[in-house]
């Protein structure tokens, strides 16, 4: 996909390398100025103390090894004497981050693309790997203009492997604009960032060192929000389906009431586990960039329901007093577990009650950014704090429709279709007992007539017999 902030490129493997050939297209989020702006802002580059709650940028409890800042690392490449490059290809210094070493490969007139500038990021020693390596990583590439508002930009998220282990874009930049601000005292200055992400199959994972995050927040922000609001839209679109048909809404109530309080209280809940892996499995798209914020903030969203949890059970804690909404769903241990009656719960959710709904533009707090750029350290941690809560939020109401779709469809209604199975079988018995009781009544009876009419013949044949004597 090609990024914002970028005209449409194309990212590919490198030509003449192992790699599989492909390419694809990126929707812009936001206009290439204020990407700048965001980028080049000073305070982000040189990191700030962070203001967010105390789990957004820690990694503990359930969580081990490298995190995602020990997996990140930023790399410069100064390329003196660029209008005298008559070479193919050139090849940076190898540089590590997260265990791998990697290098950038340019192609200053292009590869299999005229006129154009191609980047890619590659494995350094992918041929010295042992069979079967592969790494997925998320990476930026930038090359450096003289007004820092005009950089270029272009993020990817690829699994580097053993046919796929250069990647990037054919057509980063036309080459007619380098000679724009790009080439400062003949010297082409190309950056990269790249995070390595521990993925896990079987929950949301932490995947951006946090000054990496906070710089991505501001370009992919609106399409985690766009893919949280339509999972969650989704949802509530088949349960007001579902609520709208009474006859089947009043069969799952008679249902639910007719089973014992044990087991309803054992049907609302389910292993954290066994429901965090569909998530990942369900939200974690490979070569989208916008994939990786969707698991950073169902990770926190999921920190932020435990933490919602324990204000629950203590009441005195302090964070009690905050305005939050009400819990669709608590966690306990290794269990989530639906804070009310699930139809309740299943009511509010179809009605989209305000607790419930995405936070709304106005609660974004998204500001308008000037052209000039950042304006202060306190307008930056203000935006940040925003943009992390927003993050946050999106994360714990989109997790909390999933757990509550989850349950009551892979277990209620399953629970519930059993037992309309169970009675339709019980049903079809009672009706082919009734069946075969009348079909049996009705042989008797053809038993009974057909002994009554052979004693009349017998009787008759009697009488017959006793005239016929009487006259010999």
């Amino acid at each position: 996909m090609v990024r914002a902030g970028s005209v449409s490129e194309d990212y590919v493997p490198a030509s003449g390398s192992s790699s599989v050939n492909g390419s694809s297209s990126m929707r812009h989020c936001r206009s290439v100025e204020s990407l700048g702006e965001w980028r080049s802002c000073e305070q982000v580059e040189n990191g700030m103390p962070s203001t967010s709650p105390p789990y957004w940028d820690s990694d503990d409890d359930d969580d081990s090894g490298p995190k995602p800042s020990d997996l990140y690392g930023k790399f410069t490449w100064k390329i003196e004497h660029f209008s005298q490059i008559n070479k193919r290809e050139l090849r940076s210094n190898a540089f590590e981050v997260g265990g791998y070493k990697w290098y950038i490969l340019i192609y200053p007139q292009g590869c299999d693309a005229c006129n154009h500038l191609s980047l890619f990021l590659c494995v350094a020693n992918h041929d010295k790997l042992l069979p079967g390596w592969s790494h997925f990583a998320l990476f930026t590439i930038a090359v450096i203009n003289k007004d820092q508002k005009r950089n270029k930009y272009n993020d990817t998220l690829h699994r580097f492997w053993k046919k796929e282990h250069d990647w990037g874009w054919k057509k980063f930049m036309e080459i007619n604009k380098i000679s724009d601000g790009f080439v400062d005292d003949d010297t082409l200055t190309i950056k990269a960032e790249v995070q390595v992400i521990r993925e896990k199959a079987h929950r949301p994972f932490r995947c951006l060192d946090s000054q990496y995050r906070r710089e991505l927040i501001r370009v992919y922000l609106s399409a985690v929000e766009q893919t949280c609001a339509r999972f969650v839209d989704d949802r509530r679109q088949k349960l007001k389906t579902l609520i709208g048909d009474k006859t089947k809404w009043s069969s799952f109530h008679a249902f639910w009431l007719g089973i014992d309080q044990n087991t309803r209280w054992h049907m609302s809940r389910d292993k954290t586990d066994a429901i965090l892996k569909v998530v990942v499995k369900h939200f974690f798209i490979e070569k989208e960039v916008a994939s990786t914020l969707v698991m950073d903030s169902l990770y926190i969203g999921l920190k932020a329901l435990k933490s919602q949890s324990k204000i629950k059970e203590v009441r005195a804690n302090k964070l009690e007093k905050e305005d939050l909404p009400a819990p669709i769903v608590l966690v306990e241990k290794d269990m989530f577990v639906l804070a009310e009656d699930v139809f309740l719960l299943l009511e509010r959710a179809a009605l989209e009650s305000p607790h419930l709904s995405l936070p709304s533009k106005e609660e974004k707090g998204l500001p308008i950014r000037s052209k000039d750029g950042c304006s202060g350290d306190e307008f930056n941690k203000d935006s940040i704090l925003r943009d992390e809560r927003r993050l946050t939020e999106l994360g714990r109401r989109t997790l909390e429709i999933f757990v509550l779709a989850h349950i009551f469809s892979n277990r209620i209604e399953i629970a519930y279709q059993e037992a309309v199975a169970l009675r339709r079988q019980e049903e079809l018995i009672l009706e082919e007992e009734k069946a075969e009781k009348a079909e049996n009544e009705k042989r008797e009876k053809r038993a009974k007539k057909k002994q009554r009419n052979f004693a009349s013949c017998t009787h008759a044949s009697i009488l017959v017999n006793e005239v016929c004597f009487r006259e010999t």
